[in-house]
């Protein structure tokens, strides 16, 4: 029944219900409690396992339309599941949110169900979803945190042509972003997954934004002095399902959990993590060359918004910049004039515009990813 449950675990959108029906079906190694209830009274979950004592806390879409790493978190499970013996389950405990944001995940939405970003929420504790975390990691006390999370498909990597399919980041404690001996640590697993993975990812890697902001939680546990890491899931070449990415998340949950678990990370330095280069607002999802306007041939930057449409994601693109020389790269490129494509009815287009369709020398040229 648990393999059914899992099977399904796939796409941008995710079933709650069908998530609830997998962790009520995991063996009674895995100890797995409601912990508390959304804004809109949904069953939060944690899941519980090992017996060690090194104590992982992890939670995956605080963001309701974050869902790769909540995808990845399942095939931990399921990796797990499968272990006849596993040293994580001897020197780890390993506590696990996997959904901590429910309402957002069935609305598919960034926020909670009353409109607010969980992780800006980590000081106010205006939310029920922000009370339970801290509930949790207060009475848990970990040793280590793991806060997981999607990014979108502009960024990429400093100094490479590439998407970040990863990025990571040992978050500051304070203003000046200084590294004391807690952000040390998670800036060496963070090196020490970055070494494993780079040998996929060569170029897809990078080091978010360290900018220091107490509203975020992940900055509000390691000024409580607790190190913590951030995953952001990226984009990978023609996935937009992240079905791909979510492979490349779980590589870097277990190595994460194996450089804890058997102390590797400490071999890898602060300057290991600083050579990782730093995330940029680098691609558009489409550019379309050579389109041509008032007699004027410009270039279109398409950027797809997510779209929950009768429970799947319909990805629509949306001008977000028009000009001669676009601010940012192409994901992907067309060449209007090559394929003998032009504005409908000749409209004018600006920032903002669905741009669907375009005609084509043979009809309707579509733009639509799905």
């Amino acid at each position: 029944m648990s393999l059914e449950h899992y099977n399904k675990i796939t796409g941008r959108y995710l079933s709650y219900a069908n998530l609830i029906g997998y962790l009520q079906n995991l063996p009674t190694d895995f100890k797995v409690s409601v912990i508390g209830h959304s804004e809109k009274n949904e069953k939060i979950y944690q899941v519980e396992l090992g017996n060690g004592p090194i104590k992982v806390l992890m939670w995956s879409q605080m963001h309701g339309n974050e869902s790769t790493t909540t995808k990845a978190v399942f095939d931990l499970f399921e990796k797990l599941r499968k272990e006849t013996f596993s040293a994580f389950f001897e020197n780890l405990n390993i506590l696990v949110i996997p959904v901590l944001n429910p309402d957002g995940l069935k609305a598919y939405t960034r926020q909670n169900a009353n409109q607010v970003d969980l992780n800006r929420d980590a000081q106010n504790l205006t939310q029920v979803e922000s009370q339970i975390l801290k509930n949790v990691y207060i009475n848990y006390a970990p040793d280590f945190c793991f806060n997981l999370h999607d990014q979108r498909t502009i960024f990429g990597t400093k100094g490479f042509n590439k998407p970040a399919t990863l990025s990571f980041l040992a978050p500051a404690f304070n203003e000046a972003r200084e590294v004391n001996s807690q952000r040390l640590k998670a800036m060496q697993i963070i090196a020490g997954m970055y070494k494993e993975l780079s040998q996929d990812l060569p170029g897809g890697i990078g080091r978010y934004d360290d900018t220091f902001n107490l509203d975020c939680i992940g900055d509000t546990l390691m000024n409580r002095g607790i190190p913590t890491i951030l995953f952001e899931a990226g984009h990978f070449p023609d996935d937009y399902e992240r079905e791909q990415v979510r492979q490349f998340v779980f590589k870097a949950l277990w190595r994460g959990l194996d450089l804890i678990n058997s102390h590797a990370y400490k071999k890898f330095t602060e300057k290991n993590y600083l050579n990782i280069p730093e995330n940029e607002k680098q691609f558009y999802d489409l550019i379309i060359d050579n389109i041509e306007q008032e007699s004027k041939s410009f270039q279109i930057g398409i950027q797809y918004e997510e779209r929950l449409i009768e429970g799947e994601i319909h990805f629509t693109p949306i001008i977000a910049e028009i000009g001669l020389k676009l601010s940012r790269k192409g994901l992907r490129y067309i060449c209007a004039k090559q394929l003998e494509l032009s504005v409908l009815n000749g409209k004018l287009l600006k920032v903002g515009d669905e741009l669907k369709f375009l005609n084509g020398a043979n009809g309707l040229f579509s733009l639509n990813l799905t």
